[in-house]
């Protein structure tokens, strides 16, 4: 078995789920006994929560449609969901009626971006994770002092377009550890590294450890851009993937660190390993001669989606299901500032995150 095949960028219009029709899962006896490793952390981290009710609350508030720039995370089951209650998703501002409402999403966007919905005369509600919104800062800081920023992301993903878009003279992106070998830079005693938040940890030291070879004066980023979410939900599947014979991502094909899990967990010992969207993906040859599956999920995708695989594998026999947790999350957001109160003017009581983590 190999690992399901993977590329990225994916169109960002939301797309509908396909329908998958199968015989439910069969328990086909295996040499050992049969489990499940279920990783922890796994599933929403504190920006897609506050982005996701932001946008719920500001169709509560204003009523829908309300207009979402980009998907607002990349799950196609949330996007389905929020559209299902009224939002709108589109490539562009200029898609919006002037004078409506607009939601740019977690991925952040570039000045252009704002600028654009402000001349249309859009209210704007701006989603962006706080930890992108840093890196967004510190691509301000490092051009503003005339530093030559490495941005280490994949070149036409929303959030390296939107921190890129920052400083667009001062930044070149490295897509992967073999361009390190041969970007070019105008001062090498002038360049600083920043990244896409939602990396894989080990490739983007290993760019940077290849970048500093050839510009011994890089200059690191204050503090680390890879977000917390995407670091814990790497180090929790490296722990299981070490015993598991199939790991099972659940997230979206457009997810980076859900793409991101699935290529961390065959680096770190599991056998195989397969990325879906919903529990009716799983195929029974995937679990030929399986005693141990390991269960991770993005940091876009809701809980109820894994519990859904965790019911799948209980009918194939995994009923036994251990919780592998490296790491506490208790980290929220404020909703941005135009949710912060309901209609009367009173604090909302959701302005601070709404959904507990896994």
């Amino acid at each position: 078995m190999s690992a399901t095949a993977i590329s990225l960028p994916v169109p960002a219009v939301p797309a509908r789920r396909a329908q998958v029709r199968r015989e439910p899962l069969q328990d086909i006896p295996v040499p050992g006994q049969k489990r499940v490793l279920l990783a922890a952390p796994r599933g929403y981290c504190a920006g897609v929560d506050r982005a996701v009710v932001a946008v719920e609350k500001a169709l509560e508030r204003y009523g829908a449609p309300v207009y979402v720039r980009k998907q607002i995370v990349h799950n196609i089951h949330v996007v389905t969901e929020l559209e299902a209650k009224g939002a709108i998703f589109v490539e562009e501002v200029d898609e919006v009626p002037a004078g409506a409402h607009v939601v740019f999403s977690a991925h952040g966007v570039s000045p252009a971006v704002v600028n654009a919905a402000s001349d249309r005369g859009l209210q704007a509600i701006d989603a962006t994770c706080p930890l992108v919104t840093k890196v967004h800062r510190e691509a301000v800081r490092f051009a503003r002092d005339d530093y030559q920023i490495l941005l280490i992301g994949h070149d036409g993903h929303e959030e390296v377009e939107g921190t890129a878009g920052e400083a667009p003279d001062h930044v070149t992106i490295v897509n992967s550890p073999e361009e390190a070998d041969t970007v070019e830079v105008a001062d090498p005693n002038r360049v600083v590294w920043l990244s896409q938040t939602t990396l894989s940890v080990d490739e983007t030291m290993e760019t940077v450890r290849r970048l500093r070879e050839r510009f011994p004066q890089l200059q690191d980023p204050p503090s680390d851009d890879i977000c917390y979410a995407t670091q814990n939900r790497q180090v929790a599947i490296k722990k299981v993937a070490r015993e598991a014979d199939l790991v099972i991502v659940v997230g979206s094909a457009n997810s980076s660190n859900s793409v991101r899990l699935v290529e961390v967990a065959l680096e770190h010992g599991a056998k195989a390993a397969y990325r879906v969207d919903y529990a009716d993906e799983v195929r029974q040859e995937w679990l030929e001669g399986v005693e141990t599956v390991g269960v991770t999920s993005g940091a876009s995708v809701p809980e109820v989606l894994v519990q859904e695989v965790l019911a799948e594998l209980s009918g194939a026999g995994y009923r036994d299901v251990e919780e592998v947790r490296t790491a506490e999350e208790d980290l929220m957001f404020s909703l941005p500032k135009e949710l912060r109160q309901d209609a009367s003017g009173r604090r909302d009581a959701r302005a601070i995150g709404g959904r507990g983590r896994a």
